[in-house]
């Protein structure tokens, strides 16, 4: 095994004479390869079986490539470790195929009258054009064609053809924009480039600002809370992707797994007294420590006990949420009790069952609006947008399940979005973004539905957001003046607008500038 097996990009300009050699009688030793332009490489190490390969110019196939069939590769064309490509399949020139991507040409029939394993191979074949980028992770279906100059995003799975200069992301694949339009992000890949590296280099300073001892506050005057260490560590996991420098790793998550109550498996506030509940206001922690700890590499020590029920007593617990009046906190109630049970699943092995709760919710949505929980006249849609939010961060979203009805919640939330109340000039608090964008986010994940209106609603709230970081000091959770603290930065405030920087990026295509994906909370992929 030599460097030039995981970085044969390195080959043309690094290979001694008696490498190069050693290539080309490699090469010409090889079964299947029927051509190989100047400067090729082919590692030994990759899998090339019945194969009938031709490989244009100044391309490679890296270590642990599988590859198998018709294949043949333009110039300038690279195939990237454990990559799968079985052909038929015809690359073009400048094209770069990510690690473990995939891409097979071919399929099984699958009558409904015969076992599958009896039936035929079909075969259309797979057509890529030059000068694209198909993602790490990411699946192309046999008989695509992509065109030219197109993006594949990682993990994408792209079921159908691509036209030229798109960018495509999701399962299955969507298009988010074209490459050579940059009016649709307004030049915001500089931009959200520039941010990131910013907050990069003073995150150590920001996360040093809170820092009381051996502890954080949320803000420098402020007392030490389980939420504002929560808050450090997911800072630090996303900038430095590190545990906070401030403390030490060990001593942090020992800190965090004492407070777990034994009975409950719920988390009281410092200095709090009494058994905690899932009513109380400390509840929240189980989503903060919990995703804390697993961001340190570590876990709940204790089941959450609290979130055990027969399905009689959940039933009564989700009918006595105050859903007409106060979604929102409704909402978060389903929340705690969703991610109670998915940290007894995910960590202690327990057979939790969600079919109540699961058949609940979709039960009591509202077919016309999408959300659970009425408007009202003081505060119109926020109640029940913020509590879907927070409801469907829990459920559908933390155990990978499709949204019901996302064309309407999309329609209800961006009726919320026009609310000048919490958005115009110059408002918008963490929260209430967070809620908005996230619906949108992962409704849009399912549909394009109203997706020109999403994109330029993200679109101005991310160049309203990110002149709003404060050097050395990071976001404050409102923008605008407060009574009390919450225009002042913080750690929850840094926190929060990170990830709806990122969200607000992602629905654009462009989250890839900022070189950062949360982890925590707030991570977009099921827990």
């Amino acid at each position: 095994m030599s460097e030039f097996d995981f970085c044969p990009w390195m080959f043309a300009d690094n290979a001694t004479q008696d490498e190069r050699d050693a290539q080309l009688a490699f090469q010409r030793a090889l079964a299947g390869l029927r051509s190989a332009g100047d400067r090729a490489f082919v590692s030994p190490l990759a899998a090339i079986h019945q194969a009938d390969l031709a490989l244009g110019a100044d391309s490679y196939i890296a270590a642990h490539v599988y590859l198998t069939g018709e294949v043949q590769l333009g110039d300038h064309t690279s195939l990237n470790p454990y990559a799968v490509v079985r052909g038929p399949v015809r690359l073009g020139s400048g094209v770069r195929v990510g690690a473990h991507a995939s891409l097979v040409g071919f399929n099984h029939s699958a009558d409904a009258d015969a076992p599958i394993h009896t039936q035929p191979i079909v075969a259309k074949g797979i057509v890529v054009g030059d000068d694209v980028w198909i993602g790490s992770n990411a699946i192309v279906l046999d008989g695509v064609t992509i065109g030219e100059h197109s993006i594949i995003g990682a993990g994408a799975v792209v079921t159908k053809d691509v036209p030229a200069w798109s960018v495509m992301v999701g399962n299955p694949a969507r298009r988010v924009r074209d490459r050579r339009d940059q009016t649709r992000t307004g030049g915001l890949t500089p931009k959200l480039a520039d941010f990131a590296a910013q907050a990069r280099d003073q995150a150590p300073q920001v996360l040093d600002r809170y820092r009381a001892g051996d502890t954080f506050t949320d803000q420098p005057a402020a007392a030490p809370s389980v939420r504002a260490v929560c808050d450090a560590i997911e800072i630090a996991d996303l900038l430095l992707n590190a545990p906070p420098p401030q403390a030490d790793r060990d001593e942090l998550v020992g800190r965090l797994a004492a407070l777990q109550d034994p009975a409950t498996g719920l988390i009281p506030e410092l200095g709090e007294t009494g058994r905690p509940s899932l009513d109380s206001g400390s509840a929240y922690h189980i989503l903060s420590v919990g995703y804390a700890l697993d961001l340190l590499g570590a876990q709940l020590p204790y089941p959450v006990q609290a979130v055990r029920m027969d399905p009689s007593r959940l039933l009564a617990e989700l009918d006595r949420l105050p859903w007409a009046q106060q979604a929102w906190s409704a909402g978060d109630w389903v929340d705690i009790l969703a991610t109670g049970l998915h940290w007894n699943r995910r960590l202690f092995d327990a057979h939790e069952p969600t079919e109540t709760l699961f058949g609940w919710l979709l039960t009591r949505q509202d077919a016309f609006t999408g959300l659970w929980g009425s408007p009202s006249a003081q505060e119109g849609w926020r109640q029940p947008v913020n509590g879907y939010y927070r409801l469907t961060r829990g459920t559908f979203a933390q155990f990978g399940l499709p949204v019901p009805r996302p064309e309407q919640t999309i329609d209800t939330v961006l009726a919320h979005a026009r609310d000048g109340r919490f958005f115009a000039d110059g408002r918008g608090t963490a929260c209430d973004v967070l809620d908005v964008i996230h619906p949108l986010w992962l409704c849009g994940r399912q549909t394009d539905h109203r997706r020109a209106e999403v994109q330029a609603w993200a679109r101005d709230r991310l160049a309203a957001t990110l002149p709003r970081w404060q050097p050395g000091a990071g976001f404050a959770f409102s923008p605008a003046p407060t009574t009390g603290t919450e225009h002042l930065p913080g750690l929850q405030g840094t926190e929060m607008w990170l990830a709806i920087v990122w969200l607000l990026a992602d629905v654009l295509g462009e989250s890839g500038a900022l070189g950062y994906r949360p982890r925590g909370v707030h991570r977009p992929e099921p827990a």
